[in-house]
């Protein structure tokens, strides 16, 4: 590790994107990247509004359904781009304190997982213990 580099607070835990049809987007980027849909995983628990597709190189998109979902129209500001990244933490807690000390905004607290915004307002979430 440089001088530069820091000790991460959290890993990657997938990138989750807004959609009108879970499976539909999981299908259209499992033909892009290959992959398993719905894959077991304890992480989550799919149904009809919740999607995973775990790709060849490890990294997982989920896909989460949005009503009513109004679809990106990039570059127009009025209707920007839509998701949000999952982070995987070894303490919730710890982790809520860093994040708070950072700049971000704590939306919604539920079991395993805490909502927040990060400075400019794109929501992320922690997940952990």
């Amino acid at each position: 590790m440089t001088s530069d580099e820091a000790d991460p607070l959290a890993t990657l835990e997938c990138v989750v994107l807004d959609c009108p049809q879970p499976i539909v987007l999981a299908t259209f980027y499992r033909e892009l990247l290959g992959g398993v849909i719905n894959q077991p995983d304890p992480r989550w628990a799919v149904n009809e509004a919740w999607a995973t597709l775990h790709t060849p190189t490890g990294q997982v998109l989920a896909f989460q359904a949005v009503e009513p979902y109004v679809s990106p129209d990039w570059p127009d500001p009025e209707r920007p781009q839509q998701f949000h990244l999952d982070f995987h933490v070894g303490s919730l807690d710890l982790a809520h304190s860093a994040v708070l000390a950072s700049g971000a905004r704590l939306l919604e607290s539920t079991r395993g997982w805490r909502v927040y915004a990060d400075p400019a307002g794109h929501p992320f979430c922690l997940v952990g213990k």
